[in-house]
């Protein structure tokens, strides 16, 4: 009876941390379609960054609860729902509008480009990911879970923030701005980053250490 309950719970928190890993995927480059001012920096950010960054330590979850493979598939899902979600988007807008409906061109506005962000988020999402996950694999090896997650992060969220910001914005916007954005991005990204880093601690490693 033990031993089943404990296997639920494992299974749910992989399930859990899959989940949550694809949504903030989505969430985040809907809400990149924002370009917004830090306050007190008065830096330009984009507003997937204010959830974007607890993908990483959720992907860690996955590692942790599954292990490698299966962590690399939640990655690739996530990009093809990404693909898939743009997709929807630019269907329904090709749509004709009923002649009542009067926001088609808000909806073009907001929606449709999210097209190019979709496309480097994708794009930044994998590269970055995929570099994440084999920093944490070796380092999880050698290290606490803890430092893993710090170590992984840090490094890919770098890679992250400027291949998505030069493929999303770059031509769309001044370069000073989109260095605005990168440097903010690397920062907000740390710092929401390192503060989720210790809940690591609270999920069970159910891989085999040689899984992971």
């Amino acid at each position: 009876m033990m031993e089943k309950l404990l296997k639920e719970r494992k299974m749910n928190l992989f399930v859990l941390s899959s989940s949550l890993y694809v949504s903030f995927q989505l969430f985040a480059n809907i809400l990149s379609t924002k370009i917004a001012l830090l306050p007190i920096l008065h830096l330009s950010i984009d507003g997937g960054t204010v959830i974007y960054p607890l993908t990483f330590t959720l992907r860690d979850f996955v590692h942790k609860t599954h292990g490698k493979k299966d962590a690399r598939q939640v990655v690739l899902i996530a990009a093809a729902l990404n693909a898939v979600m743009f997709g929807l988007f630019w269907l329904v807008g090709k749509m004709t509008p009923d002649p009542t409906w009067q926001y088609q061109r808000a909806y073009e506005q907001v929606l449709l480009p999210v097209g190019r962000i979709v496309l480097a988020s994708i794009i930044a999402q994998v590269i970055s990911e995929l570099i994440d996950t084999e920093i944490f694999s070796i380092v999880y090896k050698k290290a606490s879970d803890t430092f893993a997650v710090l170590a992984s992060n840090s490094i890919s969220l770098v890679f992250d923030s400027f291949i998505f910001c030069f493929i999303a914005f770059l031509g769309a916007l001044p370069f000073a701005t989109v260095m605005q954005i990168v440097l903010a991005n690397i920062l907000i990204k740390f710092v929401i980053s390192t503060l989720s880093v210790p809940t690591i601690r609270l999920v069970p490693r159910t891989a085999k250490f040689e899984d992971i």
